[in-house]
């Protein structure tokens, strides 16, 4: 059973840093796309990173370039997301979601949440100005 759990969240003043972990877990296959989402009080739920597994290619949102950085470990199971700089606006719950067996496509196709078949539960992180 595939499993997707998200960890780190927080509340930090405006400028601060948090590091986000995502474990993943109940499946074999080394090509893989994990991702970080965010979704804040009535918006739509928007891509934030990813990262292929397999190459450890980075992809991130215009919005967070800079500030933003996705990483995994040496397994290839945890993927981890530093944010520094916070600002109000990455105020949400953030998201980790998996596909498997496929790259993270080009362009901006990782930022899709449909390619997407595992989800973890979110995780809140609240930026004080």
């Amino acid at each position: 059973q595939v499993q997707v759990k998200e960890s780190g969240g927080g509340s930090v003043q405006a400028g601060g840093s948090l590091r986000l972990s995502c474990a993943t877990s109940g499946y074999v296959s080394r090509t893989n796309c994990i991702a970080w989402f965010r979704q804040a009080p009535g918006k739509e739920r928007e891509g934030v990173a990813a990262i292929w597994t397999l190459g450890g290619t980075p992809y991130s949102a215009d919005s967070v370039k800079g500030r933003f950085t996705i990483s995994q470990d040496s397994a290839k199971t945890t993927v981890f997301l530093q944010m520094n700089i916070l600002i109000p606006e990455d105020t949400g719950i953030y998201f980790c979601a998996a596909a498997l067996s496929t790259g993270c496509g080009g362009g901006k196709r990782w930022m899709g949440p449909d390619m997407y078949g595992y989800w973890g539960q979110g995780t809140q992180v609240s930026v004080s100005s």
